[in-house]
């Protein structure tokens, strides 16, 4: 099993789907967390004691934030510091969907997903490169998304939100390398999440449509794109460099 004792972890997105399952993979493996959501802090204490729970070494601290704002990306990289003294892993897992047929989005909308989606992870990085260099190196772990390989129905800023968040994995990876901070990303497909449960409610059929595009016949869970980015973060994984792991099931080689 990969271990992380000593190591700091920054997760975004923390309070629910795979960003809890990451932290909580994370906390098992040894490291000291740091959650940051937009949700509530009762959210967050839970998820803050179930990563306790695994580990009773592991310390796990919150705050809540709001990634779409400039101000709240930098006070986040700088409460973690105050917490711990370092960030040795950056996981940007935190995102919005806004779903629209193409020619419904507005400029609102586009700027609020731009600056969620893309803008904070790319300022959250570059706030803990140095926090990083300073220890030697780090792991930077962006959670992309299948729909920024392939196309699909209602999802074109989603997508291409995420389709530039695989480029900006292979920018830092190159210029970071020297370093010694390796990025990488992770590109879900159909995982089952409280986001994809609600839509599941709202339009019979989605499960089972969704469902049949994969060839292993089922969907995901948050736990298993959380053992991929807890191989990315450990030393398990020490020459995966600027690459997109997609964890769909088969998804887009069907």
């Amino acid at each position: 099993m990969a271990t992380l004792t000593g190591k700091v972890a920054l997760v975004t997105g923390a309070s629910r789907g795979i960003g809890r399952a990451t932290a909580r993979a994370l906390s098992e493996a040894g490291a000291a967390v740091y959650l940051a959501a937009d949700g509530t802090r009762e959210e967050l204490s839970a998820v803050a004691a179930e990563c306790r729970a695994r580990n009773a070494f592991a310390r796990a601290e919150f705050g809540l934030f709001d990634l779409s704002g400039v101000e709240d990306v930098g006070r986040m990289v700088d409460a973690a510091l105050a917490c711990f003294g370092r960030i040795d892993i950056l996981v940007n897992n935190a995102g919005i969907r806004i779903r629209h047929p193409f020619g419904e989005f507005s400029a609102a909308e586009f700027d609020r997903l731009i600056a969620v989606n893309l803008r904070a992870p790319f300022l959250a990085s570059q706030a803990v490169a140095a926090s990083m260099r300073a220890s030697g190196g780090g792991r930077i772990i962006h959670i992309a998304s299948q729909l920024g390989i392939v196309a699909s129905q209602t999802s074109a800023l989603y997508g291409l939100v995420k389709a530039a968040l695989i480029y900006l994995t292979k920018a830092m990876a190159l210029e970071l390398a020297p370093d010694h901070i390796m990025v990488n990303a992770v590109s879900p497909g159909p995982i089952e999440t409280e986001f994809t449960h609600a839509r599941m409610e709202r339009e019979p059929g989605y499960r089972e449509s969704r469902q049949l595009q994969v060839p292993l016949g089922r969907w995901g869970k948050p736990e298993e794109v959380a053992q991929a980015v807890l191989f990315l973060a450990s030393t398990e994984a020490t020459y995966i460099h600027g690459s997109n792991l997609v964890i769909d099931g088969g998804y887009v080689i069907a």
